[in-house]
């Protein structure tokens, strides 16, 4: 697992812990020591700490023009046992909403277990964002079989045309506009 690094391609554009709006503004990291984990197996160290013992994330961009940000998500998802979504909602995404974010897009593909519990803050982050959206990329099946089954899909759109293998090769805004006029031709 200490192997699975963020994608670090797009820091000639962007790097939270550079940005004094961003929630992991001067963070220091190490790449020589690893030290956090996830049920005891070492994670590489430049996986930001949401507050989550199983969930760790990655702010790859900003846009405070556009409104945006681009997070990946590491480990498991666990809103049952430890209120995950509640720590990125409390620790990440208000102080981001709050800088005027309201489009997210999620990169899911190195989460590898969801287990829910209930919406509320699912559906207090979708009321945040009013006129934006939050979409989910590359999330396993798995795991979007669970959000189904918690109705999370009522708040975060994924799947489907979603589901874009080659995001790394886009730059930032590109992606932003690809997955905004995806979202735009669901909503009509």
């Amino acid at each position: 697992m200490q192997e699975i690094e963020p994608f670090y391609n797009w820091e000639k554009y962007y790097i939270a812990s550079q940005d004094p709006k961003s929630p992991f503004f001067e963070v220091e990291y190490s790449i020589t020591e690893y030290t956090n984990s996830i049920y005891g197996y070492y994670i590489h160290p430049l996986w930001d700490f949401i507050g989550s013992e199983t969930l760790w994330a990655k702010i790859l961009y900003v846009d405070y023009q556009l409104n945006f940000a681009v997070i990946a998500f590491f480990g498991e998802w666990n809103d049952a046992l430890h209120n995950d979504i509640m720590h990125l909602k409390r620790n990440v995404v208000d102080q981001m909403t709050a800088q005027g974010i309201n489009k997210f897009i999620l990169i899911g593909e190195n989460v590898f277990n969801f287990h829910g519990s209930d919406d509320c803050y699912y559906e207090e982050w979708f009321e945040d964002v009013e006129d934006g959206w939050i979409a989910a990329l590359n999330f396993r099946y798995f795991v979007t079989d669970e959000w189904k089954k918690y109705m999370i899909d009522s708040y975060i759109n994924y799947g489907g045309t979603l589901d874009i293998e080659a995001w790394r090769t886009y730059s930032p805004v590109l992606l932003f506009k690809t997955v905004d006029e995806l979202i735009i031709r669901r909503l009509n």
